[in-house]
């Protein structure tokens, strides 16, 4: 096994008590915002289209049996007792386990798991955009049941929530993140509580637990039973959540959170919902909200809309990170990220993703405006993300495990099968507003490939143009008595080809006609791993008596902060004087070339994407009052 694969579970292997009990409460406020406000709409969803007709008692079961073995089956085997387990270094989510997948398969392999994890990373930031959207609705709607004329206060007050919730980003979360542990834990406690209460309406609903009534109600239904699995899929989404906070909570406390609180709470309100409906059909309309007595439902609106806010806060948390490592690894053009926290370095804040996540969250509420119409377009997005972490875990388990092919297969084959039904059925929703998802993830999918595209062509024509290194610093050194003259101090030429001479340096020498007496080119490197130790962050070498090569790595998950990185390989030798030193960048002008190999929208869309990027000197952390750009036009 790698030493980077699956050792997560160690990290937090020998926890005090107290502190695993601390952490689990933390992660139940992050991790488990998205499934646990499911309740709200998954089991009302599920009845609509069986329940036209009158719902036999029989149906109720097989349903409420679905939604316990999709918990059971998706949720708690594959994400929580294996999924958990494939870890990067003690992070997750599809691109950590994308990186770590593409290092030990053939390149041929790698490829089209770069296009899969491409489609996964997609679909999660299309889902980031529904969850705020269908999570906020569900709850603000429960206020027609407290006063029934205020249905169309319904979509202005989910609007004013929600700007309000994306305009306080930019603050972090770190000082009302605390409160969101405790606030969801009492949540779960409110779920489980009310349906425990409701149990006893109808006990004959804990046969539910027979997987025998689940799999008669897909049979005897038919074409109906398959439409229903897609609502019945509502009811896990969230799972992925789980997975790609990993690295801010560790296996351990997550694993208690679920099965100490959260699987019980929401077996026990999904029972709940089903008894009411047999002991009450008239309660089909919304068996959650109507599951509180009329004197405390405007209690359960507000909790449930506190709940929803706390749930859309962990989506976009965990958009904020995928962007980061999409930008680290390749995929997105450089943006501004801030740290909301100093302890935390989970909390950042991107201002670019909060303003686009805006404006599609808005855009979602104002087209559908109620969760009814939402739900059917939210189950594409998550089920399409859940076959590629599936596929990936495959590619996993085989390399780093190294399980046989049948016994790789008795674990992926039952859960791809399952996923993929589910796909299918959320699949027939398309033409429902289905197509929103799929038209959101499309969007980020042309975006991140045409960035991938276009830096390698820039690359590749740069590489076709550039003079060896080498070959440049013994030229230099040969004519050093009548060559450029000489400046004191330090210049240090960035670059993403360390065998290229830097652009900057050639345009310094031929505009300036000088050359530094100590010149460093700099290539900043992120590793496949999230974090890399500070022993491994530089590497130098020296080429010459005025030349060396530095390489600075960083993990994907870390700020690369080269200022900071240079301080502390001057303690350890480098010598080199910041108040003397320069830091020379090259500036490219893009000009679209139609023979370059792409596409003319996509070359327009490249060149915008590079104009919209952040600048290098900011990115870097580069000390501001010592960068000096030098430009040139390059056409792609």
């Amino acid at each position: 096994m790698s030493d980077q694969a699956g050792h997560h579970g160690s990290h937090n292997g020998k926890m005090p008590l107290k502190k695993l009990l601390a952490i689990s409460l933390g992660s139940v406020g992050v991790v488990y915002g998205d499934i646990g406000t499911s309740p709200l709409y998954a089991f009302r969803e599920a009845l609509r289209p069986v329940s036209y007709d009158g719902v036999d008692r029989n149906e109720i079961i097989g349903l409420i049996s679905l939604f316990f073995w999709a918990l059971t089956i998706v949720v708690t085997l594959k994400y929580v007792i294996f999924l958990l387990r494939a870890d990067n270094d003690g992070e997750g989510g599809t691109l950590s386990l994308l990186s770590l997948v593409t290092k030990a398969v053939s390149e041929k392999r790698a490829g089209v798991l770069f296009v899969i994890g491409i489609i996964g990373a997609a679909l999660f930031l299309g889902d980031a955009m529904i969850t705020p959207a269908l999570s906020v609705l569900s709850a603000v709607e429960g206020l027609k049941f407290v006063a029934p004329g205020t249905r169309e206060f319904v979509v202005p007050t989910a609007v004013v929530i929600l700007v309000l919730l994306f305009a306080v980003q930019s603050r972090g979360t770190g000082a009302v993140s605390a409160f969101f542990g405790p606030i969801m834990a009492l949540w779960f406690l409110l779920l489980g509580g009310i349906g425990l209460y409701h149990i006893s309406d109808d006990y004959g609903v804990l046969a539910a637990f027979n997987p025998y009534y689940g799999v008669w109600f897909l049979f005897n239904s038919g074409f109906v039973g398959f439409i229903v699995l897609g609502s019945v899929f509502l009811a896990v989404t969230g799972a992925e959540a789980l997975y790609a906070d990993l690295g801010h909570f560790g296996v351990k406390p997550i694993r208690l959170a679920w099965f100490g609180l959260i699987f019980p709470a929401l077996i026990l309100n999904y029972l709940g919902q089903g008894a009411l409906v047999l002991a009450d059909p008239k309660a089909l309309a919304d068996p959650f909200y109507l599951m509180f007595p009329e004197s405390v439902r405007l209690f359960a609106v507000i909790f449930a809309t506190i709940a929803t806010i706390i749930a859309s806060q962990s989506v976009i948390t965990g958009a904020f990170s995928l962007a980061r490592q999409a930008i680290h690894l390749g995929f997105l053009p450089r943006m501004e990220i801030y740290f909301t926290s100093e302890s935390h370095t989970g909390q950042i804040y991107l201002p670019a993703v909060n303003t686009i996540l805006l404006f599609g969250v808005m855009a979602l509420v104002l087209m559908f405006r109620s969760s009814e119409s939402l739900a059917v377009a939210y189950g594409i997005a998550v089920t399409g993300d859940m076959v590629v972490s599936t596929i990936l875990f495959y590619n996993f388990v085989r390399a780093y495990w190294k399980w046989s092919l049948p016994k790789t297969l008795s674990l992926i084959a039952p859960l791809l099968f399952i996923e993929s039904i589910f796909l299918g059925s959320n699949l027939t929703k398309l033409h429902h507003g289905g197509y929103v998802p799929v038209l959101i993830a499309s969007c980020f999918i042309v975006i991140m490939w045409t960035w991938r595209r276009g830096t390698r062509i820039l690359f590749e024509k740069s590489r076709k143009q550039h003079i060896p290194l080498d070959a440049f610093v013994r030229s230099i050194e040969k004519k050093s008595d009548h060559g450029p003259l000489q400046v004191p101090g330090t210049a240090i030429f960035l670059t993403s080809d360390p065998k290229s001479t830097p652009a900057a340096l050639l345009h310094n020498l031929k505009h300036n006609h000088v050359l530094h007496s100590q010149n460093i080119i700099l290539t900043i490197r992120t590793q496949n791993r999230p974090r890399v130790s500070q022993e491994e962050r530089g590497k130098i070498e020296r080429l010459s008596e005025h030349f060396q090569l530095l390489e600075l790595n960083f993990g994907y998950m870390e700020t690369q902060n080269v200022s900071q990185a240079l301080a502390h390989l001057r303690k350890g030798g480098l010598k080199f004087d910041i108040m003397s030193t320069s830091f020379y960048l090259g500036r490219r002008k893009l000009i679209a070339d139609a023979n370059s190999g792409m596409p003319g929208w996509q070359d327009r869309l490249f060149i915008a994407l590079a104009g919209a990027a952040t600048d290098p000197s900011d990115y870097f952390r580069l000390p501001a009052n010592r960068v000096v750009e030098l430009g040139a036009h390059v056409s792609v």
